[in-house]
């Protein structure tokens, strides 16, 4: 493959949610400072590939070891399915009489915790898919105090845009009036792309950062408009353009070809690799088609890092 021929300990494009990857622009930066403070209810939005997973693999790293983190990726749950869910995500006895007492089992754990000194945080991703009867029970749960009116259980709403709209619906005033904190992920600039990509490189361990020419990463920056999915799998099929032409520098006519394979699919030429053993035609796999496929197993695994890591 072309991570020997680029000097390369590992592929530095990968679709994974791998955190030693992490790079946060400026909308990122704020966003990760303001729901580390954040109390309550607290919404995260960004388009598809803005680096959403990346951006809560830090946030959870970064909770003190006091909190006990959640994360629920199946909104097809209604709302005694989601506690059914916490009870037993955190570990508690789940009494089977009635859903009331289930929803008093987890209070009694969550003033608990908050005797203690300990925080509980729930992560929905996908939330926009939740409906609205479902949301405004989230709300009304988020919404539990206690004497001292802190809340004990902070939840995070992640979705697409659209999510701001869906809690803009009258029939979540509630809700829309309990959220504290709204961020927004944006794609990345000209000059966060090239610190993106030269980051990347860094990590994968490779001794020159400067693989891509500037008049490349000006194309891939345009192509890909900022979103790193995008930004990742265009350089991914930069690199392999380049190896089979034993070419060590990205250029922008080797982008411009990768391009064109992206957008052309089959019908493009695949680029013919050097009969050296180091690499064979059928690792060319990559493409805009089976991104998904990768990003759903990636998401996978973010969830199980999360049960894993969870403090």
């Amino acid at each position: 493959m072309y991570l020997s021929f680029f000097g390369l300990a590992e592929n530095p494009f990968s679709l994974a949610p791998d955190p030693r990857y992490l790079f946060m622009g400026a909308s990122h930066r704020d966003a990760l400072a303001q729901l580390e403070a954040q109390r309550g209810i607290a919404v995260l939005t960004g388009e598809a590939g803005t680096g959403k997973t990346l951006l809560l693999l830090a946030l959870r790293d970064r909770l003190d070891a006091d909190t006990a983190v959640a994360y629920l990726f199946n909104t097809a749950l209604p709302f005694e399915g989601i506690v059914e869910f916490l009870l037993e995500d955190l570990g508690i006895a789940k009494p089977e009489e009635s859903p009331a007492r289930r929803l008093a089992a987890l209070n009694s754990f969550l003033s608990e915790r908050e005797r203690a000194g300990q925080s509980t945080t729930l992560i929905v991703d996908e939330a926009q898919s939740l409906d609205a009867l479902t949301l405004a029970q989230l709300g009304m749960l988020a919404n539990l105090e206690s004497a001292t009116t802190s809340k004990r259980l902070q939840i995070l709403l992640v979705g697409p845009p659209e999510l701001e709209d869906r809690l803009d619906h009258p029939d979540l005033q509630r809700l829309h009036d309990s959220i504290g904190v709204r961020c927004r992920i944006r794609p990345l600039d000209a000059h966060e792309v090239q610190e993106y990509i030269r980051n990347r490189l860094r990590v994968a361990g490779a001794p020159d950062t400067g693989l891509f020419s500037k008049r490349a990463i000006s194309r891939i920056t345009q192509y890909s408009g900022g979103v790193p999915r995008v930004i990742n799998i265009l350089s991914d099929h930069c690199l392999l353009f380049a190896y089979a032409d034993h070419k060590r520098r990205v250029d922008r006519h080797i982008t411009n070809r990768a391009i064109k394979y992206l957008e052309d699919g089959a019908h493009a030429p695949r680029p013919k690799f050097p009969i050296d053993g180091s690499g064979s035609p059928g690792r060319l796999r990559r493409t805009l088609e089976i991104a998904g496929i990768a990003l759903v197993s990636a998401l996978a695994g973010f969830a199980l890092s999360l049960l894993s890591g969870r403090r």
